[in-house]
Formats: C-alpha cells, structure tokens, sequence
C-alpha cells in the first residue's frame, strides 16, 4: 500500500506530461489499406503529404516507423516520404479469424518530438480453400428416424474471411438427404443433414455421400469430404447431459495434464442402448491440442500449457453417444485466468550513444514498454536510477523518451552506464531491465593549464649550443585534438633581450634548449614567457613564465691590478734595513672575474731570493717582513707571488715582486720638511762640502748646476712615476687605492728624495703624500728641496 501512495502522485505527473506531449501529436489515426501477400517493397502511402509536412522534413527530423508487434513490417523512405511494405503480409497469419485485420503501427519524429499513429488495413484475398477436418464423416442413423429429422455435421475450415470464407454447404444428389447451411453466433457455418423421406435398413443399410463447402471467393473455392450413413436399428433415447453448458475458470499457468472438469450425461435405455461415451465434438485443431477426455469418465484434462495472452477462453462442444449411436451435445466454456507469468517488454526505436558535453536538453533514447499480462499484472512502472543526470518522460501511449536533465561534462564523468527499469503492478511483480551505456563526446570548453605559473631553470656557463636545459609541461583536460598542445615561445617584455637567440621550445612536448654557450659575466639571468595552446575550434591557450638563472663557472684566472704586469721595466719596492719583523713592504692587488666562490682570492708566495725573509698574508696579499733584516742579507730580492682562486678547478696568476734593502730608513713614517733641513745644515760634512762647492765655483757655474739639478729631479720623478704608479684607466689616480677585495686596508704613499751626499747616498722621507695632494703641492715640494736629484713614490 506504501508503494501505491508512493506511485498515486507520480502517475499524476506522468499523466500530465502525457497529455503535453499528446497535444503534439494527431488526435486521429491515419489510415491505409494494402492487400495480403503483396510484394515487398511495394507502396503503401506517401506519407509527407499525409501528415502535412515539408519536403526533407522526415529525413531532417530523423522519422522513423515502429509497429506495435515490434516487427518491422514497414519500412520508411526518409528522402521521399514513401511508406513501403517490408515483407509479404500473410492476413491470416497475422490476425487469424479476427476481422478487420488492422497493423497499427506508429510515426514519430525528433527536434521538436512529435507522434502519429497509423492503421494498416490487411485485405483479405481468396488463397485458402475449405478444409474438412476429416476426409470421411460416420454418421448412424436409427432406421424409424423421421423426416424432417436434422443430424449435425462436422464443419469445414477456411482461414480467409468475409465473402472470401466458408458461405455454404452442398451435397450429392440423392433422395433422402440434403444439406442445411446453419449460421453459429461466432459466425461459423455448420452443415446440418436434413432427413427427406423414410429409411429402410433392409432396403438400403448404408449411403455415401460427397459432402462439398464453398467459398465465396472469385473465382470460390471448395473442400470435400466422404460422408457415411450407417441405418441402425431402433434406440429409443439420447443421451442427455446433466448440464447443457458447463463453465469453469483455469488458471494459465496450470500444468499438463490437470483435471479441468468432469461432465455426466445419462441415458434412460438399458444395455448397450443405455451406456454413454464421451468425446468432443465439432473440435479445432486448437481444442484437440489443448484439451482432452475420458471417453469413459468424461474428464476433461489439460494437454498443452494456457496462454492467456494469446487465448482467453475456450468454447468445447462435447458429445455423449449412447451404445445404440443416438448422442447428446453440451457446451463446456473454459475461461483462462491470466497469472502474472509475463515480464514487461522494453524495445529500443531509437538510441543516440554519444553526446556532446554542455548541450542543452537532447534526447538520448526512445523506446517503447509493453505487457503482454492485463489488469494489475499488466501495468508498469518505468524509472532509472537517481543519481544520473537523466530524466524519463511518457510521450505517446507506452512510448518514453530518454533526456539529459541538465548539460552534461565530460570531464566530470566521460561515461554513464544507464539502467532502465520496467516493474509490473501484478503479484509477484516482474521486472524487465534494459541497459544503455552513453558516451559524453569532449568540446573545447577547458584551457591548457600549467603545472606551475613560474619555472625557475638553472644552467651553468660555457654550455654546449642545443643543450636541454629544461621542460614545461602543460595539461588540458579534454580530449582528443582538443587535448593536444603547442608549445611556443612569447615575444619577450625586454625589447634588447635576444631571445629568439638564446633559447628555443620543442613545440611538441615543451623542451626549452640553449641555442647558444651563455656567459654568467655578460648574462646572470633572465626571463621569458612560454604559451600552451590546444588544437581545438575554437582553440584555447595560457601563459606560464619561465626564469633562467645562469650559474658561474670557474672560467677566469685572476687577474693583477698591482703591480703592473705590462712588460716595462719591474717596479722596485724599497724596505729599509731597519725594518721591524711584519713591515709592510707592498700589497697584491688582483680581482677575478667569476663570482661567488669562484672569485674568493687567495695568495701564497711561491719563490723568493731568499726564502724566510719576506711572507705574503693569504686572504689579502699583503707582502711583509718575517724578521728583522740584517746587513747579511743581499740588497736586492725577486719575490714570485702566486694568485689563486677557490673554483674547481682552481686558476691561477703569477706576478713577480722586486724588493731593494736600502739604508737610511729609520722610521716608517718620513719627517717634515724642515726637519730633514735642520738635519741637513747638523750634518757636518754636508756643510763642508756646500761651502767648497760656493768657494770654488763661480755664479755662473752655480746657476747651471742649479739648473741641472731641477732638470734631473723632475726627469727622476717623472721616471718613478712612470714605474710605480697605477695606469691610467679604471684604476685610483693614486698608486695604490685598494678596496675590500683582498688588498690594502689603507693608503701608503710617500715621496721620497735621494740628498746630494755622494758619500752616503742616503734616502730621506720627507713628507706622506695623501690621496688629495694635487699634482702642483708635489712640484712646489721639489721645488722646496732642491737638493733632491731623484723622487720616488712607492708603497
């Protein structure tokens, strides 16, 4: 009962959209008419006329033909219109007795769904002649039977109808007998003998007559049978059967065999006259395959399993006879009951099994449910599962059309298995099921993702040209060609960056290669953007960036700023003897071109004149004493320093350092002007010899050697300068301006004045030279100690 409460609102729905859907179709049914056994292919009706539509409006909206016995009898010309017959129609296999004879058959159409119905009507041709069931007829007759008496006859069959069937019986000529044609309420005739005059068994004991049924076909057919007459001696009474009709109800799924009823007949007469045998009478060819009886008893049995389906009910004509050959007839109506023993049926007239995603309602199916039960058993229910994206909507009497509820996305689910269920009301209920499967086709609606917005790619220096430096990768979540990508460099955001010169893409599976080596020193990075489009219509692309980072390799040796390897004369640095351990005789200055580890610089002294003496600090190449220096020890020393960087492998640069030992160095700073003048005039030999000089010269040779001394002071300085400065260029105006990069911490400049004194020949300091000292402040000094013929500046 919860079923049926359930069940009561959605029939409601379904009746409601029935009578929508109804209201599309033709209320009336067309009808044609066509004769049996024409030949195939043979034209019925054209039915673009018939139904009111346009040229090439059948094959545009797909139209097609069903039968309601779901054989396909007709067959439809979309491109003409035409209705065609299939097959020969055979009228009496088709509907048997039933008359007319009429196929009902069904024209729908899709994009708008429309109904029609259709009636073929089968005529009936004269091709079957009558058939008796037998070819002789026994009939006893008792001898003091009276004229006028009618004795049944068996009946002939002829499967055609109407005029064309069974319209009357003759017999031969005689003179006692004729034949009466007698109409039954079904619509059969019967040939009844009617008696003319009196018999005489002992004149005449037997006749044979020839019993002919006629059609009214033209040209009319005819059956014949054999009728003996046996004259029989008097019997008194027939049989007569208790009941003259008996009626029963069996159920169509009772089997073989089962006892249906008894039937009783009595016969007042004694002996032989008086004992009865039961048997049918007037029998089909369905009625002897069905039933049986006891000749004895007169049970009647079930030989052959009930259809309810294809007959409801029987009509048997039973017949006692008694010993002495009078019989009695009854009546027996068999009312089949029909039994849910039938599952509903479910034919496909139309299946699309692919649908493009993100269409609107289309149409998936159409189909057609029927059972062959009635009542209860033969009501139906139609569903499919919840949880599709389908819906079933009743269209014209069993027919259902399969819609998509709503878009559908392939990407969501590419596949739907769908099952159709077909329930009975009967009890138990049967069920049919039907299963379709759907395939989503793909559309363009889904653009190439990739897998990371930005990809940083490293790539080390001095590489081969066509090195595979890296890949992008991209994903769409389509299908087919609208699944496959090209990839493709974007035209870069820098005008100057040349990229088509740097890098290209494998448009295929979006390998990025280096066209070309890379310089870390010209390019440390740079970046561009890469694009994935699909090959769809329209087709559909997104961008990702790319940023290559170029990493150092260990491909420059350092190189020596200080001192000058340039091929001119070696810059000699001076170290007084006085010297303490750690003095700073000069720096190293070098740089590397590489970065990171690769530029780290350290320094190591490989070679010296005498080793021990003079050390080089390793992380700023600074060149220092490593001990007090003595008299022992030689004037002049040749220092290799070696340069090396921490790249694997390690480079390397060389430069070689000239150090002379001079006197005269005592502090390592130098005094002020006028304190190397008053040393000066304290020296006594200095004065002796100035005095000499100014006793024995004149003013003349005075002013030229003057003259030579300022000549040859400007030519000494011009000379140091050349040798011991930094050049010209990038470079610190200065001789040394060393940064943090391993070189001096701070500045060391002084000038430095050899005196006049041929006998000591002694360096003086006399003043520090700082970084802001103007070229005109050093001239106006040498000018001041004009007693100094050569002038050095070192560090």
């Amino acid at each position: 009962m919860e079923t049926l409460e359930r069940i009561q609102p959605n029939r409601q729905v379904m009746a409601f959209i029935l009578m929508v859907f109804l209201s599309q179709s033709r209320s009336e049914p067309i009808r044609y008419s066509v004769l049996e056994e024409t030949e195939s292919g043979s034209f019925v009706a054209h039915l673009t006329r018939d139904l009111g539509l346009g040229i090439g409006e059948l094959a545009a909206r797909s139209a097609r033909v069903v039968c309601d016995d779901d054989k396909q009898r007709l067959q439809l010309d979309r491109q003409t219109g035409d209705l065609l017959l299939r097959e020969k129609l055979d009228r009496e296999e088709l509907c048997g007795p039933i008359e007319p004879c009429v196929l009902h058959f069904q024209v729908f159409l899709e994009t708008p769904m429309q109904f029609f119905e259709g009636e073929l009507s089968i005529q009936d041709i004269n091709d079957h002649s009558p058939v008796f069931p037998n070819g002789e007829i026994l009939l006893k007759i008792l001898e003091n039977s009276q004229p006028g008496t009618i004795f049944p006859l068996k009946l002939a069959q002829d499967l055609d109808v109407g005029s064309n069937g069974l319209q009357k019986y003759t017999i031969s000529s005689n003179s006692h007998f004729h034949v009466l044609t007698r109409n039954h309420s079904e619509g059969k005739k019967y040939p009844d003998l009617v008696q003319d005059k009196a018999l005489d068994r002992e004149e005449q004991p037997e006749f044979s007559l020839t019993l002919m049924a006629l059609d009214g076909g033209t040209p009319p057919r005819s059956g014949t049978a054999m009728v003996r007459i046996l004259i029989m001696d008097v019997n008194d009474n027939a049989p007569e059967f208790v009941h003259t009709t008996y009626e029963v109800q069996v159920l169509e799924n009772s089997p073989v065999d089962s006892p249906i009823l008894t039937v009783l007949a009595r016969d007042v007469d004694a002996g032989n006259f008086g004992s009865v045998s039961y048997g049918l009478f007037q029998a089909s060819d369905e009625i002897k395959q069905t039933f049986s009886i006891d000749e004895v008893t007169g049970e009647i049995r079930l030989t052959k399993i009930l259809d309810f389906e294809q007959i409801k009910s029987y009509h048997v004509e039973i017949e006692a006879t008694d010993g002495g050959g009078l019989s009695g007839k009854g009546t027996v109506v068999i009312e089949v009951v029909d039994v849910n023993d039938n599952a509903p049926e479910l034919t496909m007239s139309s299946l699309t099994s692919s649908i493009p995603e993100n269409a609107p309602e289309t149409v998936v199916s159409i189909f057609r449910i029927r059972d062959r039960d009635s009542g209860d058993n033969g009501k139906m229910i139609c569903s499919i599962p919840d949880n599709l994206p389908f819906i079933l909507k009743p269209t014209f009497k069993n027919f259902y059309t399969l819609v998509t509820e709503s878009p559908l996305d392939r990407e969501s689910q590419a596949e739907y298995n769908i099952t159709i269920t077909v329930t009975d009301m009967g009890s138990p209920r049967l069920k049919t099921q039907h299963n379709i499967t759907v395939l989503v086709s793909d559309v363009n609606d889904n653009a190439p993702a990739f897998t990371q917005t930005s990809y940083t790619l490293w790539v080390r220096e001095n590489n081969s040209p066509a090195l595979h430096i890296g890949s992008v990768s991209a994903t769409d979540t389509d299908a087919g060609a609208n699944a496959q990508l090209t990839y493709s460099l974007l035209p870069p955001q820098d005008p100057h960056l040349p990229l088509a010169s740097l890098v290209s893409i494998n448009a295929d599976n979006g390998h990025l290669f280096a066209l070309r080596s890379l310089d870390y020193e010209a390019l440390q990075a740079f970046e561009f953007g890469v694009g994935a489009t699909d090959r769809g219509s329209p087709a559909l692309s997104s961008q990702a960036r790319v940023r290559v980072l170029v990493l150092d390799a260990n491909d420059n040796s350092p190189f020596v700023l200080y001192p000058l390897q340039n091929g001119s004369a070696p810059c000699t640095e001076l170290v007084p003897r006085a010297a303490e351990a750690g003095y700073l005789v000069t720096k190293v200055v070098a740089v590397d071109g590489d970065s990171g580890q690769n530029a780290w610089l350290s320094y190591q002294l490989l070679k010296a004149t005498e080793p021990g003496l003079f050390g080089v600090w390793p992380h700023n190449g600074e060149v220092r004493t490593a001990r007090l220096l003595s008299e022992r020890d030689a004037p002049k020393h040749r220092l290799l320093v070696q340069v090396r960087d921490d790249g694997e492998p390690p480079r390397s640069a060389s430069v070689t350092l000239h150090v002379l030992l001079v006197d005269g160095f005592s502090q390592p700073y130098l005094p002020l002007p006028e304190a190397a003048a008053e040393q000066a005039r304290a020296d006594p030999l200095t004065v002796y010899l100035v005095v000499a000089l100014a006793s024995v010269s004149s003013l003349f040779l005075l002013s030229v050697l003057l003259f030579v001394a300022v000549r040859l002071c400007r030519r000494s300085r011009a000379a140091s300068l050349g040798r011991c400065s930094v050049p010209e260029g990038p470079f610190p105006g200065h001789l040394v301006d060393v940064s943090g990069t391993g070189t001096l911490s701070q500045n060391y400049q002084y000038e430095v004045c050899l005196t006049g004194d041929p006998g000591t020949g002694e360096f003086k300091f006399l003043k520090p030279i700082f970084p802001n000292l103007l070229v005109q402040d050093a001239e106006r000094e040498i000018k001041e100690n004009s007693n100094c013929r050569n002038s050095f500046v070192f560090s």
